[in-house]
């Protein structure tokens, strides 16, 4: 993980994505300033084709806001993310995040793949599980994870960011 640290702070990666502002003209002339945030990166080819559907699913909520104890498109919560998630190839995951982390393989973080779940503390240093997310990319330069955050809600972010790594518990592949 702190190579991968590293590599980002030299080329400014790990930062939120920035917000893209195209001009266009509109039919009566008129120009017309679009803000919007870059796509999400494709998934891999070589992604097995349920967990990429669990990904996409995923993906599909973005921009939903936090709720606790939500699972809908009213709101939602982090392991409500990943229970509804999972239940689009049906696969009956637990609800909680702490039942979560002991559902898949323990595995290191220099192994992630697409469809591994990350597991981080509310504080630095923590070792109680309060927060969960889903890799859907993973490079030797990146790994993005998505997520519903409480305060922007469901959305990807890079863990290699100071605030993600310094909360990081452990990360697990599920069992399907």
């Amino acid at each position: 993980m702190a190579r991968i640290k590293a590599s980002e702070r030299a080329r400014g990666r790990g930062r939120a994505p920035v917000t893209v502002k195209t001009k266009s003209k509109t039919a009566a002339g008129r120009t017309k300033i679009v803000s919007r945030r870059p796509g999400a990166a494709p998934i891999a080819a070589n992604v097995s084709r349920p967990i990429a559907e669990v990904i996409q699913t995923a993906r599909s909520y973005q921009g939903v806001p936090y709720k606790y104890g939500g699972t809908t498109r009213l709101g939602m919560d982090c392991s409500g993310l990943l229970h509804e998630s999972f239940a689009a190839i049906n696969v009956d995951i637990p609800r909680s995040s702490n039942e979560q982390a002991v559902w898949g393989a323990p595995i290191k973080p220099q192994e992630l793949q697409p469809g591994d779940l990350v597991f981080f503390g509310a504080s630095p240093g923590s070792n109680t599980i309060t927060h969960v997310g889903m890799v859907t990319v993973a490079t030797p330069e990146s790994v993005q994870f998505i997520h519903s955050s409480s305060s922007l809600g469901v959305i990807e972010n890079a863990l290699e960011t100071d605030y993600y790594l310094s909360r990081f518990i452990k990360a697990v592949r599920p069992r399907l």
